[in-house]
């Protein structure tokens, strides 16, 4: 078998560590219960809920396993919102759907460290608490009251003074900062193996390579074609993430796309990481050009970064993210990069997910926003209890139909002057 390194056309620290890619045999079955076109997070952990739930289910991916954010991100997993907190919640929706809401997604981390323990997978999962220090007195507010509300919603999440944030991090120009205790770090791609093989044992189909081309409503049920190949079911889901090609545009063009650049350093002394990560705690900061860090199992850093300018960005942002990291950490010496690698996420308008029916039977999910990991575990579970015929008005997230953003096609430019504009503003805050 090829090494991942080989199997994947985008290379990551991930493809260089992960174990063994699984076996992915046997052939399409002309009828099933369920297709779940994309095998990211979000398809097999649907499938997999499903299998558990004794239906037949074939997942269809275009590439390959990993090929997409599943495999691309940085390995943080965070449950809550990126751009949202309790409070704005509970401006959108009802008070009853933003509480139900708020607990799915405050319960995500959980969901994927016991699905990791129910189905033995290993992929260096470490539930450590995830830190968010803030960035600046008024943002130490902020944060001092999204603890409380995360706490009265049953989260073990705790505000933490500038001295305790020091201690976790060693860095001195935060006034405080949010840890939720359930969040943490685990290796994607070995994770995503182990959902994929977790399907296999129960009887799921995996295929790789397999585009769709059409899905049509024939009778009560659906066609899903692909090359040389139909097949006939009662449910299809999408789960295709930020994909635009094809099936994937009815959601793909519904939010916009990040391109996020992931930078891994080489392996950094023991006494630095008692420094400025003595509980391995995961960190992501509340600046507006976010300040991320974690550790991997060899004591590499990894972090990230946008480009501004795209033209030469893979060399331009591993320089720049690792002289952040030598900066801001005060690390002794500058490490090395081991490997830049990118991947793209998506952000709905609202940063809220986001659940599509595009007919009787056929459904997609979408609107991780920056948190893939714990969302997914969540949106994969919420689309097979609509799979399996589970009341409407049961969901936290209410269906929808799919519309795609005006200017699609302009919306990386957008993203860009966001991130410029980002830039300044932190900059001012630091000023001041």
């Amino acid at each position: 078998m090829p090494s991942n390194a080989a199997r994947l056309t985008n290379p990551t620290l991930w493809t260089l560590t992960a174990g063994p890619a699984p076996e992915l045999s046997g052939s399409l079955p002309s009828r099933c219960d369920a297709v779940v076109i994309g095998g990211g997070f979000t398809g097999l952990t649907t499938a997999l809920h499903l299998a558990r739930a004794g239906r037949s289910v074939t997942v269809l991916e275009a590439g390959q396993l990993g090929a997409g954010a599943s495999g691309m991100n940085a390995g943080f997993v965070v449950p809550n919102f990126a751009k949202a907190d309790p409070a704005t919640v509970r401006q959108k929706l009802p008070r009853d759907t933003a509480d139900t809401l708020l607990s799915l997604v405050g319960t995500g981390a959980d969901e994927v460290f016991r699905t990791i323990v129910e189905e033995q997978i290993s992929c260096d999962a470490a539930q450590t608490g995830w830190l968010q220090p803030a960035y600046g007195g008024a943002m130490a507010e902020i944060l001092r009251q999204r603890a409380r509300d995360w706490t009265e919603l049953g989260r073990p999440v705790e505000f933490l003074d500038a001295n305790a944030i020091q201690s976790e991090t060693g860095m001195e120009i935060y006034s405080g900062g949010l840890i939720d205790y359930s969040g943490g770090t685990i290796h994607p791609l070995n994770y995503l193996y182990g959902l994929a093989r977790a399907v296999i044992r129960r009887g799921g189909t995996i295929r790789e390579n397999s585009a769709v081309e059409h899905v049509k409503q024939h009778g009560g049920t659906w066609r899903v074609s692909l090359a040389g190949h139909e097949i006939e079911t009662d449910v299809v889901i999408l789960a295709t993430n930020a994909f635009t090609d094809g099936i994937a545009a009815r959601m793909g063009r519904t939010g916009v796309p990040l391109k996020v650049y992931q930078v891994a350093t080489k392996p950094i002394d023991a006494e630095t990481v008692a420094r400025i990560a003595p509980n391995r705690r995961p960190v992501g900061d509340t600046r507006s050009n976010l300040f991320t860090y974690r550790l991997d199992r060899d004591n590499r850093l990894i972090s990230g970064g946008m480009a501004v300018n795209p033209i030469g960005a893979f060399e331009r942002i591993g320089r720049a993210v690792v002289d952040r990291l030598t900066s801001e950490l005060r690390l002794p010496r500058r490490p090395g990069v081991e490997i830049v690698w990118t991947g793209t996420a998506i952000m709905t308008p609202d940063f809220l997910p986001r659940l599509y029916r595009f007919g009787d039977g056929f459904f997609g999910g979408i609107g991780c926003n920056g948190r893939g990991i714990a969302m997914t575990a969540q949106l994969g579970r919420i689309l097979a209890k609509l799979a399996l015929g589970e009341p409407v008005d049961s969901l936290p997230i209410p269906l929808q139909s799919s519309r795609p953003l005006p200017f699609h096609r302009l919306t990386p430019v957008v993203a860009s002057l966001a991130l410029a504009h980002a830039r300044f503003e932190d900059w001012r805050t630091g000023r001041r």
